[in-house]
């Protein structure tokens, strides 16, 4: 595989100077340990400027966890634009995590506006998608995430997926401790995979997938091991340097092994 493993935080709304201060620390430690792989954190909008200072040289890459989808800045009370996040060294967004989705009404197409103005902001859109509970009980997860897919190639175009990464989220299993088999995983991954395909199969193999739910130190190293999974977006997990780490060591154990 020449995608890379990528393992990604997300901090969510947690954190404050001192425990970001310490959290970071404990990466700087061990983040040497893992050279194969490319990590990321994503900190509330508040800290990001301290974190990207504080995390200096070492190879950690710094992201947003939202962004407005508005092309331009103006009077957009409290939102961020692209070119903000990208001015305090953010290289990465994450756009339509569940929970802006469920929580905050974020439809198919506000996501994939939020998709296109990253893109025009030189960041990275982590591309959240995923099916409830009750979509997968009636056998909606195909067909929720081909339109959430569609709705982003549509209005991005399928050339805006080179470099860009889609993280798989069964919602069901993010923050429940429930996580999805290794079958569920990989199917939902070679699922994806095979929509990015069907319009450009070159970019689709280039893409990197990453699968968010429960991810764990234990059950890291079987769910990264899959054909179609890239690595993994973390949440709870990723604000203990040291299960974030062992979850990274997986990743770096698999990466070596490749390699070899």
């Amino acid at each position: 595989m020449s995608r890379g493993y990528l393992v990604a935080g997300n901090w969510k709304m947690n954190g404050s100077s001192a425990s970001n201060a310490a959290l970071v620390e404990g990466l700087l430690r061990g983040i040497a340990e893992c050279p194969a792989i490319d990590v990321l954190v994503c900190p509330p909008a508040l800290y990001l400027d301290a974190v990207r200072r504080h995390i200096g040289a070492a190879p950690i890459a710094v992201g947003g966890q939202n962004l407005s989808d508005e092309r331009e800045p103006g009077a957009y009370t409290g939102e961020l634009h692209a070119s903000m996040l990208n001015d305090v060294g953010c290289s990465h967004v994450l756009v339509g995590h569940s929970e802006r989705r469920t929580l905050y009404g974020e439809n198919d197409a506000c996501v994939a506006r939020k998709f296109v103005v990253a893109r025009a902001g030189g960041l990275i859109p982590v591309l959240c998608i995923g099916e409830t509970l009750a979509e997968r009980e009636a056998d909606q997860t195909e067909i929720v995430l081909k339109r959430q897919l569609d709705a982003v190639i549509a209005a991005a175009g399928i050339g805006a997926f080179i470099n860009a990464v889609v993280a798989y989220e069964p919602v069901w299993a993010i923050g429940t401790g429930r996580t999805a088999s290794v079958e569920q995983a990989q199917a939902a991954h070679a699922f994806i995979r095979g929509v990015l395909a069907a319009n450009d199969a070159k970019i689709a193999n280039s893409v990197r997938l990453l699968y968010g739910g429960s991810v764990k130190a234990d059950n890291a190293a079987s769910l990264f091991s899959c054909e179609d999974v890239d690595g993994g977006l973390i949440g709870g997990a990723s604000l203990k340097a040291p299960e974030f780490l062992a979850i990274c060591a997986s990743a770096q154990i698999l990466a070596a092994s490749l390699d070899a």
